[in-house]
């Protein structure tokens, strides 16, 4: 990249970071010393407000960069993130966002703990939460390596590991400062300038072939080298059983692992009703459905007017094709045009990695501090505060998610937040549902479902190619595969739904009638909701 972009995108950069610090001081000023308004934001967000902050947090370096190199490099196969990200949305929807609103104060563990004996089931659900939201984080923090590494020209793998440090250093100073308030006014600009750039970068693509979507689709497999191949099922998923499987695992967790995001559940607790957290999910539904279907003309174009092969030079996992795309499209490498776009996408790339581990991070430590310090700190009397604990457990994750994020900085950012969403939909989900509908869920049911997800999605992701045993693996010197499939969803979804039948059903502990039919009367009807 030539001086002109580094120094525009800089500059951008930059803007962007000194608007963020100075929401994020402005509100520190305010008063957030309470539990509420540190992890909620005082629930004072309107439905549009939490809408757009919601749609500021799902719509992640994953979906901006990684499915558009997705679907660049792979076509059709790509775009069933496309897909399941958004139909993930009816599952939240209709099962999750009113009840959950209902239930909790700020936690996912709020709803279980509602009817259940409280210590082991924070213990294990914050455990949980803090699982899926550092597997998350690593996405973002690979999205922001690739992006820098990009703007560099690729050579320098020293700015590339500063990078992710940055933006972990960032993160833990939006939250550790301004809490929900700050990271919900953030994460709201950032969508505003999300779909701001996605749309303009989609009317380019469909000028660039006068409106044509087919001749769109046409060029795209005339330049991927599959032909006709690269817009039918299964060039990355259909060559044998064992990627089919995969295909329909990764399919399971993205449908269902949204339900059971720590982050998103969050959000529901900062408007005020469930009537509100529902027109919320509304709001997001409409901003990220138009955002999806826009990722997928930009997948398509990026490989029509770039050519697959110059995708994957750039980046093998296609995680660049995004940026390039708008180099060409605002004129080539070297015109002003094109120096413009490139810097804009990039910076808005930047600012969506920042606004979304912001989200993340506070969702993460709010589960380490409101859900494990504070069963520890029931047992042994006094301590520091929640928000206290919560500052500091920012600051201990930032710092992991910068470890781990280093270490896969060659992977697919889509492809790791599907990971995360396997976690999530074997920790979290079931849990979640067997507490809201099921009567004769107890104690031990929640615990082993939880669990029973979370340590198979862990073991199976370890034990998968993903780690070891295949050239694109975070180890690829070493082989200690046993696990066929990329992505765990398969096998460890029904495990956690079945550990937790099974330990409901064999223990002897008696299902609290009285506390199920509060509970029942409160998700449904909001009496006593906080």
């Amino acid at each position: 990249m030539t001086g002109d972009h580094q120094t525009l995108a800089l500059v951008l950069f930059s803007a962007f970071i000194a608007v963020t610090l100075a929401i994020t001081t402005w509100v520190s000023r305010s008063r957030h010393g309470s539990a509420e308004e540190f992890y909620a934001g005082g629930r004072l967000f309107s439905p549009m407000e939490n809408g757009f902050a919601i749609a500021g947090d799902y719509m992640s370096a994953a979906s901006f960069l990684g499915i558009s190199g997705l679907i660049a490099l792979y076509g059709y196969d790509g775009m069933l993130y496309s897909v399941g990200f958004l139909v993930a949305w009816l599952v939240v929807l209709f099962l999750v966002a009113e009840l959950v609103r209902n239930c909790g104060r700020f936690t996912l563990a709020d709803v279980v703990a509602s009817r259940m004996s409280e210590r082991p089931v924070r213990i294990a659900a914050g455990s949980s939460s803090v699982a899926v939201s550092v597997l998350y984080l690593v996405a973002q923090m690979v999205g922001a390596g690739s992006l820098v590494a990009l703007l560099l020209g690729g050579t320098s793998e020293a700015a590339r590991s500063w990078t992710v440090i940055g933006v972990g250093a960032l993160m833990v100073v939006y939250v550790s400062m301004g809490g929900m308030r700050a990271t919900t006014w953030i994460q709201i600009v950032k969508a505003v300038l999300l779909m701001a750039g996605a749309s303009a970068l989609t009317v380019l693509v469909l000028a660039r072939f006068h409106g044509d979507v087919n001749q769109l689709l046409d060029s795209a497999a005339a330049q991927s080298g599959h032909g006709r191949d690269f817009l039918s099922p299964g060039l990355r998923y259909g060559t044998d059983w064992t990627a089919r499987l995969d295909f329909i695992s990764l399919g399971l967790a993205l449908v269902l692992g949204t339900a059971g995001l720590p982050h998103i559940l969050s959000r529901f607790y900062t408007v005020p009703t469930a009537r509100a957290a529902r027109r919320s999910v509304v709001w997001s539904i409409g901003l990220i459905g138009s955002f999806y279907l826009m990722t997928i003309v930009l997948g398509f174009g990026a490989a029509a007017i770039l050519g697959t092969d110059e995708v994957r030079s750039s980046n093998a996992a296609g995680n660049t094709a995004v940026p390039l795309l708008a180099l060409d499209l605002g004129g080539g490498a070297g015109s002003t045009g094109g120096t413009v776009l490139f810097a804009v996408v990039a910076a808005v790339a930047f600012a969506t990695i920042l606004a979304v581990v912001a989200g993340i991070t506070l969702a993460s430590s709010a589960s380490v501090a409101h859900d494990l310090y504070a069963s520890l700190r029931r047992r042994r009397g006094k301590g520091y505060s929640e928000v206290a604990v919560a500052r500091v457990a920012a600051a201990v994750i930032g710092a992991a998610a910068i470890a781990l994020g280093l270490l896969a900085r060659d992977l697919n950012v889509a492809f790791l937040v599907g990971l995360a969403f396997a976690v999530a939909a074997s920790a979290n989900l079931p849990v979640l549902l067997y507490s809201l509908f099921w009567r004769n869920f107890t104690t031990r049911g929640a615990v082993w479902s939880v669990y029973g997800g979370l340590v198979p999605a862990v073991l199976l992701v370890v034990l998968s190619p993903v780690v070891s045993g295949s050239p694109e693996a975070l180890f690829p010197g070493l082989d200690f595969q046993l696990f066929p499939l990329q992505n765990p969803g398969l096998v460890s979804i029904p495990l956690g739904f079945l550990a937790g039948w099974l330990g409901t059903v064999t223990s002897s502990e008696a299902p609290d009638e009285a506390r199920h039919a509060e509970t029942e009367v409160r998700a449904l009807t909001g009496a006593g909701a906080v």
